[in-house]
């Protein structure tokens, strides 16, 4: 298949382990966008950067257990990256948490570059000098940036045109409108005694399309309530939430 000289989105990932990545690109998505030449995605091998596979890190100052990413490979990485043009992610606990806005704000700057810490992270300099965002995925901790760069690829490779088999299907997840996505059932249409709710086998596209909406509220409603403070309500949303909360 001819690949597009301009993909989409380009992405250059500085990391010591590329094998991590290698199983998820063969696969869904981003195998697709790959194959398209929709997704470029290159490695940048700090072990092999460094003037020596071992000196990719050292003890930080001021003491502690750990170590630390050394700034000299990082910004030779940087460098190769091309940096200049390109918008430079590194992954830390304290950066912004990825969310589905920004992830649509990211897709626009077509050239991202990540940084994949390990251990007690990266050379501070390197953040204050070079880097654009710093981001998280969660209020937890990570051996590695890695995980976090993969789910920000599969993330992001989900809003290139072309690389889902249908567009329809993203554009209806979970906070792509703002709430999370309503329940979905397939056949059998009874299984262990539970039935298909009975206006998603009615045929009416507009009652199922109230039936979806209602449900994302009460959804929300439940599990995160916190969104539905961000959520312009319309009056018929407003109505379901009254419902909601009258019990019907």
């Amino acid at each position: 298949m001819k690949k597009d000289r301009n993909p989409l989105l380009r992405v250059d990932i500085i990391t010591i382990f590329p094998e991590y990545f290698t199983p998820a690109l063969k696969i869904g998505p981003i195998k697709k966008a790959i194959e398209k030449g929709l997704f470029d995605v290159r490695f940048l091998n700090l072990r092999e950067i460094a003037d020596s596979p071992k000196e990719v890190d050292d003890y930080p100052y001021g003491g502690g257990a750990g170590m630390v990413l050394k700034p000299e490979p990082l910004k030779r990485a940087l460098e190769m990256a091309g940096h200049e043009n390109g918008f430079v992610i590194n992954f830390s606990p304290q950066g912004k948490q990825l969310n589905q806005r920004l992830a649509h704000e990211l897709i626009e700057k077509k050239h991202l570059i990540l940084i994949c810490g390990r251990y007690k992270g990266v050379d501070e300099r390197i953040v204050e000098k070079y880097v654009d965002l710093e981001l998280s995925i969660g209020d937890y901790v990570l051996s590695g940036g890695d995980v976090a760069a993969l789910v920000l690829l599969d993330v992001l490779v989900r809003l290139i045109p072309g690389a889902l088999g249908d567009m329809d299907s993203a554009a209806t997840d979970s906070f792509e409108s703002g709430i999370l996505d309503a329940p979905y059932y397939t056949r059998p249409a009874v299984f262990e005694g539970m039935h298909v709710p009975g206006v998603l086998t009615s045929g009416n596209h507009e009652l199922i399309a109230k039936w979806r909406r209602k449900m994302a509220l009460r959804r929300t409603l439940k599990r995160r309530p916190e969104l539905l403070r961000k959520l312009y309500l319309t009056k018929e949303d407003l109505d379901f939430l009254e419902e909601i909360e009258d019990g019907d």
